[in-house]
């Protein structure tokens, strides 16, 4: 078996340790005489596999008891609409700060939730110009209301490649954050975020399930005056035990996470982040006529690092040469184009020392 480097945006590359535990168990779990994938949530089987990625997760991300963990289904889309929902209050107001594409679209759909029951989305500051986001504003840009009912961002920007390095302060207004592509990288400061969200399929498993990881007194202050299906109470009350949830995907994260923890946990995950970033980022300022950064330096994401070549067809000419080099998954969002290498926790060191090497023969060659 020959396994390529996995740049791919999401879904993407998962710990091959991962996998083969899945492999190994998929027909049979336990000696339970069935799959995973036969168990019913209800059973001990698997509530062994969902409490034990609910524990892995607090452990990985030091999470403190003041914050519920939750697994929810619908993607980080689907958070777009919930966390209005359930934190946004009739007559109130709540800020988001635009930086990307996903953070757009997380404030228009804020802004159709509240128009429904007399609140107000309100658009902080957008770094939006000739429909391209290059960077994240600085503190100073901008103005947070102190009554606010939150302040929501967009830690990563998956499709332009800009990251917060680190995020404002907002005093006693909550900050929530759509993480859903740079969550279990770095450390978080949970006494400063009070809400993340997170699709799972970038850093720490498979498409499928969406973590919520919420502080205490926010879930249980939320909205009660909507479907029960829509309450973050509902699920912190249930243990995401709710409804049927999605089993595989849960039991995968729960793989996942062991595998992250064993290869050092975050600290070990975050600095070789870092050294990864900081290795792609080399290449592409060695030869700045060549490799072409859209994303001023300061706001350049350590997860989904973009660049262009002088011209589109030695783009294209470069992705179809990388992907027969092993190297798949480099295309650039179909919005933006270019080239996109997503390093996520799953793709270690040594695909990136490989991705480079790629980059140095391609640039003497078509240089």
């Amino acid at each position: 078996m020959t396994r390529v480097h996995n740049f791919n945006a999401g879904p993407a590359a998962l710990p091959l340790e991962a996998i083969e535990r899945a492999q190994k168990e998929l027909v049979e779990i336990d000696g339970t005489g069935m799959s995973i994938l036969e168990h019913s949530h209800r059973e001990p089987t698997y509530e062994k596999a969902h409490r034990e990625a609910i524990a892995l997760l607090r452990e990985y991300l030091s999470i403190p008891d003041s914050h519920d963990v939750l697994f929810m289904q619908g993607g980080a889309r689907m958070q777009f609409a919930f966390v209005p929902l359930n934190l946004l209050h009739a007559g109130k107001s709540a800020d988001y700060l635009v930086t990307g594409t996903w953070a757009k679209q997380a404030h228009e759909e804020a802004t159709l939730v509240a128009a429904s029951y007399g609140a107000k989305a309100r658009k902080v500051i957008s770094t939006e110009v000739d429909k391209k986001f290059t960077r994240v504003p600085a503190p100073s840009e901008f103005t947070l209301d102190p009554e606010a009912a939150y302040v929501h961002l967009t830690s990563n920007n998956t499709l332009f490649g800009s990251q917060w390095t680190s995020y404002p302060e907002t005093g006693t207004v909550p900050l929530v954050c759509d993480m859903s592509s740079d969550f279990g990288s770095r450390a978080i400061d949970w006494s400063k975020v009070a809400v993340a969200y997170a699709g799972a399929q970038k850093n720490v498993g498979p498409a499928g399930v969406t973590i919520v990881v919420a502080r205490k007194d926010l879930v249980a202050a939320g909205r009660t005056d909507i479907p029960q299906i829509f309450r973050y109470k509902a699920y912190a009350e249930s243990e995401s035990l709710l409804n049927t949830p999605p089993v595989f995907a849960i039991y995968m994260l729960r793989n996942t996470v062991r595998a992250l923890l064993d290869w050092g946990g975050l600290s070990a995950i975050a600095k070789e982040g870092e050294e990864k970033a900081a290795l792609l980022d080399a290449t592409v300022d060695a030869e700045p006529d060549f490799w072409r950064a859209p994303v001023e330096k300061a706001s350049r994401s350590r997860m989904n690092v973009v660049f262009r070549l002088p011209t589109e067809e030695l783009e294209k000419a470069f992705l179809s040469q990388a992907t027969k080099a092993g190297l798949v998954g480099l295309k650039g969002h179909r919005s933006v184009g270019g080239v996109r290498a997503s390093i996520y926790t799953a793709v270690r060191k040594p695909a990136v020392e490989a991705l480079v090497s790629f980059m140095n023969d391609f640039a003497a060659k078509n240089g």
